[in-house]
């Protein structure tokens, strides 16, 4: 077997100063966040699947069958399990990310214009910022909350109508949705990853955690569907496969490579899928206002993942 030296400190510092060091590193932090951001457009599927492939009134079996299948295949190739402290927080990372956000998202649904409930859930770039300022330690980016309460403006733009109506309980399981997920992300920056560990590890270990907290909730609110067909295998393959196994991979790599508050701005590619892919596949119409929101939106992530203007006049003045 043969061994390599690490590379020492002068080493590291002259790649670093090479002068296609800086543009190597933006290149690969493009690439990350392209990468990053295919999981929330995959997420955007998941209203067509479900309305049209998945049995109706069972989303806490929907969000079962999303998870713990995904989770135990992940545990299978990875080959790896939490040790020490991860095994619970393994738990609450996946009881925020999924356990409890898949539910409420559900209920938020149900109870709410899908329009209301998409906006809600775009407001979570802002509820991660106020979160990485008391959980992380960050200062709060003006620059960055701008763009998520535009991207906010945006999404209700594209997705909100003349029919939207407000109801209690769904505003509340909207606005919990967001703030789950959200805390969620924040402690999965906070945490890292262990040593050694792969990122299918990781998503495996979050994924079987969430699905072994929905078994019973599952069972008793919704029981098993009955007549289960190849088009419902299908969808529950794709949400777990697809939108969860391959999504939460590419999506817990992407938060810890990236600055946390920039990288859920991505998510607003979640409600733009949507309503695109009701536009191409239910025929669904755009309205000039639609399209002006779709534009707002774009612009508001991708100028989030910018550093704010006084960072990079500083950065201009001081090279090093």
């Amino acid at each position: 077997m043969t061994t390599h030296a690490a590379p020492s400190s002068a080493t590291r510092d002259s790649r670093s100063a090479a002068p296609g060091g800086a543009l190597s590193d933006g290149r690969m932090r493009i690439a990350w966040i392209a990468l990053t951001a295919l999981a929330p457009a995959v997420w955007g599927t998941t209203y067509i699947v479900t309305t049209r492939a998945l049995p109706p009134g069972h989303p806490v079996f929907a969000a079962l069958m999303r998870t713990l299948p995904a989770g135990a295949l992940a545990l299978l190739a990875a080959r790896q399990l939490p040790r020490g402290t991860w095994w619970w927080k393994s738990l609450v990372l996946g009881a925020l990310n999924m356990t409890c956000f898949f539910p409420l998202l559900f209920v938020a649904a149900q109870r709410l214009p899908g329009g209301v409930a998409a906006t809600l859930g775009a407001a979570q770039p802002i509820i991660v910022a106020g979160l990485a300022v008391t959980v992380l330690g960050e200062r709060l980016s003006a620059w960055r909350l701008i763009w998520g309460v535009s991207g906010v403006v945006g999404i209700a733009l594209v997705v909100l109508g003349p029919q939207a109506q407000l109801d209690a309980l769904g505003v509340a399981a909207g606005l919990g949705g967001a703030v789950s997920m959200g805390l969620g992300v924040v402690l999965t920056k906070r945490w890292g990853r262990p040593d050694g560990i792969s990122a299918l590890g990781l998503a495996g270990w979050q994924l079987t955690g969430a699905g072994l907290l929905l078994i019973v909730p599952a069972l008793v609110l919704d029981g098993i569907p009955a007549g289960i067909g190849t088009r419902a295998v299908a969808g529950y393959a794709w949400l777990g496969l697809v939108g969860g196994l391959a999504a939460y991979v590419l999506w817990f790599e992407g938060i810890r490579r990236l600055p946390v508050t920039p990288t859920t701005l991505l998510g607003l590619l979640s409600p733009l899928t949507a309503a695109l892919l009701g536009h191409i596949i239910a025929g669904e119409a755009l309205t000039p206002l639609q399209l002006l929101g779709f534009a707002l939106a774009l612009t508001a992530m991708s100028a989030g993942q910018l550093a704010p203007p006084s960072s990079r006049s500083s950065s201009r003045k001081d090279p090093s």
